[in-house]
């Protein structure tokens, strides 16, 4: 069965119909994602797949929904045990242990609230990350290292109550232990959750300054079901898969909400590290139908022999987090027959642009304005821009706040004030809009790359990189110059059998040249090993350009020396 009927309509008969017909309904005045979906498919369906869990050393799990209301009540009749109630903030370090989901709804029905972070937090992180916030307990998996950062921080965060992990460890509270041990009756806390309330919070993986918490309510699950159902096209009889740490936002988007609500079962590969052969053959095995995964690991799959497992399960598959390259999306149709459908979104939100599954993909393109926002283009005083014209990508206000639009950033005012304004929630993210209504990323404000008079946006010419067998991964940015104000400049990752050359140099640049505009080719190019990236895995080309910045104030000394 699927629960998602009862909030928002599921069969539209075609995109121009979706787009001016959907809306949420029945929404209850105290929805609590545990209580009205978890135990509700418990109660009316207990039998129905929830999740298929594996891991590398061969250990798999399948869990009905009711396994997931049983395990989340002894659990939150543990954490109300130890002390946990409403507003209690806990950090969620669990990687892909079934344990997150657990955790996760156990908090919920509590009124807590969940702020999930990644592994690759260093111990500043953490400290940071708890004294900004307050969280009082942390939950993490029983690694020496990650448990190590946590105990070493714990020290300069005196907020930090409690340590839980998976198991037995010296200073820790046995999480595992703890669930086996509680009672399996929970009954809903008096105080129960408002849709206002905070309920889950992301601190955003900027490129610049310190992390911010971006913080959601108890809606924000609802506003995850177009994830699910429009674009994911998932419902009871699929098995889905979204490559994402359960630290990121992605993870809320990809494989818990929306996916649950549309009732479609989450297929999870518990891997430390993503080795593409393994999670393709883990794919092969369970017979997954329905596949999200941002461009990277697309393209490193699409390295190894495709042709070597039986994929005739795959029916369907999306990607966000980064642009889309066409050359990814053309090999990946023509090697497995299904096509790529592209969205674009924050952790502040859910999609605001998507291909949905009554769309013709474009490659290069995120496809069209989800109807559950106002979306706009809009120039540097406000203003709607024209078709072809780019602007910066903007929620209107004017007629509602959207479902799924977070509540703003935590102990942040200044920030609020500087994304909400004018109406509207301003994304920072620039795009142009084509004849047909399809959205084209172009890049963050402060990435656009303005050289003798052209504004250049660095996903085209990394697309037209991203074509020639050389290039593995690249990052294109701006470097100052005093004739032209700013150079294009490429940092390029090469594939294996390739080696940096002034004539591979010079035939990147006329490739770029004879696959887009000729002004747009990168008059520098530079190789590396690897490519600077935040621990949720977008690439930072503002290191890159401070890097560049500081070499040319180091030249200029040296001039005046």
């Amino acid at each position: 069965m699927e629960l998602a009927s009862r909030y928002v309509k599921l069969d539209f008969k075609d995109q121009t119909d979706f787009e001016k017909n959907f809306h949420f309904f029945g929404v209850p005045e105290h929805f609590n994602f545990g209580f009205d979906i978890i135990d509700e498919y418990a109660r009316l369906a207990p039998s129905q797949l929830a999740m298929v869990w594996c891991n590398p050393e061969g250990e798999e799990h399948h869990f009905t929904f009711a396994d997931m209301k049983r395990m989340s009540d002894k659990c939150a009749n543990y954490f109300a045990q130890m002390g946990f109630k409403k507003g209690d903030k806990v950090m969620l370090v669990l990687k892909r242990r079934y344990e997150f989901w657990v955790c996760t709804l156990a908090l919920i029905k509590l009124g807590c609230v969940i702020i999930p972070a990644t592994y690759q937090l260093a111990k500043k992180d953490i400290v940071y990350r708890c004294n900004m916030a307050g969280i009082s307990g942390c939950v993490a998996v029983n690694d020496d290292e990650i448990c190590g950062h946590f105990e070493s921080a714990k020290k300069e965060a005196p907020c930090i109550k409690y340590l839980f992990t998976l198991g037995t460890r010296d200073g820790w509270e046995n999480l595992s232990a703890g669930i086996d041990n509680a009672s399996e009756i929970f009954k809903r806390p008096k105080e129960k959750t408002a849709n206002g309330d905070m309920m889950m919070a992301y601190f955003t993986s900027g490129t610049t300054g310190m992390p911010k918490l971006a913080v959601h309510c108890y809606t924000y699950p609802l506003g995850q079901i177009p994830t699910a159902a429009y674009w994911h096209n998932v419902n009871d009889k699929t098995l889905h898969v979204a490559v994402a740490d359960t630290g990121w936002a992605k993870c809320g988007w990809g494989k818990i909400f929306g996916q649950w609500i549309c009732g479609t079962a989450l297929f999870v590969y518990d891997m430390d590290k993503f080795i593409p052969r393994d999670l393709i053959a883990e794919i092969a095995k369970h017979h997954v139908t329905n596949f999200c995964a941002p461009p990277t690991i697309y393209n490193f799959m699409l390295k190894e022999n495709l042709e070597e497992f039986d994929l005739s399960s795959l029916k369907w598959a999306n990607t966000a987090g980064e642009a889309l390259n066409p050359e990814v999306y053309n090999k990946f149709y023509e090697r497995t027959g299904v096509k790529m459908y592209e969205a674009f979104g924050q952790s502040e939100t859910t999609p605001l642009l998507m291909t949905s599954k009554w769309m013709e993909p474009q490659p290069g393109s995120s496809g069209r304005p989800s109807p559950q926002y106002d979306i706009d283009l809009v120039d540097e005083d406000g203003r709607s821009v024209d078709d072809g014209e780019e602007g910066e990508i903007v929620v209107r206000l004017d007629k509602g706040y959207p479902i799924g639009l977070f509540i703003g950033y935590y102990n942040d005012e200044a920030k609020n004030k500087e994304v909400f304004r004018d109406g509207m929630y301003h994304t920072g993210d620039m795009a142009w809009r084509d004849v047909h209504g399809y959205y084209h990323f172009v890049g963050r404000g402060d990435d656009v790359i303005k050289s003798s008079g052209y504004r250049i946006g660095p996903f085209e010419v990394e697309s037209a990189l991203m074509e020639h067998p050389a290039v593995l991964e690249c990052a294109i940015t701006a470097v100052p110059d005093p004739v032209r104000v700013q150079l294009v400049k490429a940092t390029i990752v090469l594939n294996k059998g390739y080696e940096p050359s002034p004539e591979l140099v010079k035939e990147l640049q006329n490739h770029v040249k004879r696959t887009t505009a000729p002004y747009k080719y990168p008059r520098i190019v530079e190789f590396v090993d690897q490519l600077p990236k935040t621990i949720s895995g977008k690439i930072q080309r503002v290191k890159i350009r401070h890097v560049d910045e500081d070499k040319q104030l180091e030249g200029k000394d040296s001039e005046k020396k």
